[in-house]
């Protein structure tokens, strides 16, 4: 545990005394609000009930945008994203995503029974925490971002994520985190054994009703023995 407090978070339940939790990232200049309506338009059917917690990242100036004061989980430092990257701020931030695991485990949710998801900066964050996190998770949701600090991957993941299932989704038409910068880093993930399932759709820097459909299917699989 990190002894900054908790970040703030917007929680949805689908159920009573929720057994599994999915926390959700979102992406550079957005908030917590970001993904909430998805929620209701998940089909969770089969599902345990569901704690989706979705934290705000704290405000920092962005360098990529002028130094303008934004949320973010690290700064941009240029727009090939990965030449230069924040790495205090990508490791500061995985922190914060581990005491929100963490108090979901204090509350009686077992890790194996949390999902980490994340759109764009959110992907990155939810790669960078769940790659390396101690405890086994039950898979990360990876949409329109890409791999950080990918060198070290290899030397820092944690045995006991190594097989647990990635879905990663991708448009075609992405113009902030492109699409070629995301099979990079599906390609090194995959060299390195893990189990990827890609999906890639006719949409730009967003998300589409057929990911929606496909992150539900994804979700009642790995969620389905809650």
């Amino acid at each position: 545990m990190s002894t900054l407090p908790l970040l703030e978070t917007i929680e949805v339940t689908t159920a009573d005394h929720p057994t599994a939790a999915v926390i959700w990232m979102h992406g550079l200049g957005a908030d917590g609000n970001d993904f909430v309506p998805i929620v209701r338009e998940l089909d969770l059917a089969g599902c345990p009930g569901i704690r989706f917690v979705f934290p705000h990242a704290e405000t920092m100036p962005v360098t990529i945008n002028n130094g303008y004061v934004m949320r973010a989980w690290y700064d941009i430092l240029g727009m090939d994203l990965v030449r230069r990257e924040d790495e205090g701020g990508l490791r500061a931030s995985q922190r914060r995503i581990d005491d929100l695991i963490a108090r979901e485990v204090a509350r009686g949710i077992p890790a194996a029974n949390i999902v980490l998801a994340g759109f764009s900066q959110g992907c990155a964050m939810t790669l960078q925490t769940g790659l390396r996190h101690p405890q086994k998770l039950a898979g990360l949701i990876c949409l329109s971002g890409y791999l950080p600090l990918a060198g070290t991957v290899a030397a820092e993941r944690s045995e006991a994520n190594r097989q647990t299932p990635i879905f990663m989704a991708h448009g075609r038409g992405d113009g902030v985190v492109t699409i070629d910068r995301a099979e990079a880093s599906r390609d090194v993930l995959r060299e390195l054994g893990h189990d990827i399932d890609w999906h890639e759709y006719p949409m730009p820097h967003s998300v589409c009703a057929e990911e929606i459909d496909d992150i539900g299917a994804w979700l009642r699989r790995v969620l389905k023995s809650g």
